[in-house]
């Protein structure tokens, strides 16, 4: 019989009965109790090839690019300089008619006050959002990121793919750090959450305008789910990500926790991003994002607008919708 932790019973090729292999990842005797033994594939490169910093893990290997490279770096050249430019330009290629710009540090730093703390406009998981007044008066919504360069960058480039009037407007970033700043519109009335649930609630909110902020925040989602090519899901539906404007307009933002919808079934699994009370019980136990996830957050911000409760609270006379 197989004794051997990490390995493996599979029936014999050559006749009645079985035989051991040591898993994926490990050598030895697998007939033997610890038989079967790490393999550092670290010192094999010439059968484990890593053309970066390897790092032997248990059962594998992980082969990284250096700092300041990315690409493939198990591939002979596979590892490439880190270029924000060639994003900006691939970015600025689908937003040129919008007026997409590549701001400078000094700017932000000058319609940020130097991003003092009475310029704060919001703190989350993925950032800090700061209120900018440039040259030109014009007033706008400077993000901070607290995410990896890869993440910030990738957040940039969902939102240059859409183009839909219920959506937040990328108006154009900063690359002059380690990790982009993006500049987006600013939106006067702040957020949903802060709307309903603020020191001073609107208690008054009429019903229709409650359902036609709802509408409006799911004419945003179907046209990411159905429209947007790549399809893409939000990841982080929640009424603190639907900023409202001077006249209650629905704006969803912040796509931190976004990602392109995948092409094909086969999704590979992911660690779970968003926001407690809101998330989707099948993504909690998958770690698969899907279309399916947004909506059911959609609906928990629904009831949230329709009852006044939010979404995680305590206290008996609060209901928890989470």
């Amino acid at each position: 019989m197989c004794r051997s932790a990490y390995s493996d019973c599979v029936n014999s090729t050559n006749g009645a009965g079985y035989r051991c292999n040591c898993s994926q990842g490990y050598e030895g005797n697998p007939y033997l109790h610890g038989g079967c033994k790490d393999i550092n594939e670290c010192d094999q490169l010439d059968k484990y090839p890593c053309y970066g910093v390897c790092t032997n893990v248990l059962g594998g290997y992980r082969c990284d690019c250096p700092h300041g490279f990315s690409g493939d770096a198990t591939k002979n050249n596979g590892c490439r300089p880190n270029d924000k430019f060639t994003l900006a330009l691939k970015v600025v290629t689908v937003e040129v008619s919008a007026g997409f710009r590549i701001f400078s540090t000094e700017e932000l730093e000058k319609a940020t006050n130097n991003f003092a703390t009475d310029r704060v406009l919001g703190r989350g998981g993925h950032g800090v959002v700061y209120k900018g007044v440039l040259d030109n008066n014009m007033m706008v919504a400077i993000k901070k990121s607290k995410m990896t360069e890869e993440a910030q960058t990738k957040e940039m480039f969902i939102l240059s793919q859409i183009n839909h009037m219920n959506v937040v407007e990328l108006l154009g970033c900063c690359l002059e750090v380690q990790v982009p700043m993006l500049v987006n519109e600013f939106v006067s009335n702040g957020t949903l959450y802060h709307y309903i649930h603020g020191k001073e609630p609107k208690v008054d909110i009429a019903l229709d305008t409650c359902l036609r902020i709802a509408a409006e925040s799911a004419e945003a989602l179907s046209y990411m789910h159905s429209s947007a090519s790549p399809p893409i899901l939000h990841g982080d539906v929640k009424t603190a990500n639907i900023l409202l404007d001077d006249k209650l307009n629905a704006k969803v933002s912040d796509f931190g926790a976004s990602k392109l919808a995948p092409t094909d079934e086969a999704e590979i699994a992911m660690l779970v991003h968003g926001t407690c009370g809101y998330l989707d019980p099948e993504y909690l136990m998958t770690c698969q994002l899907t279309d399916k996830s947004d909506v059911y957050s959609f609906g928990v911000v629904v009831l949230e607008l329709l009852t006044r409760k939010k979404a995680l609270c305590s206290g008996k006379k609060n209901m928890n919708l989470g």
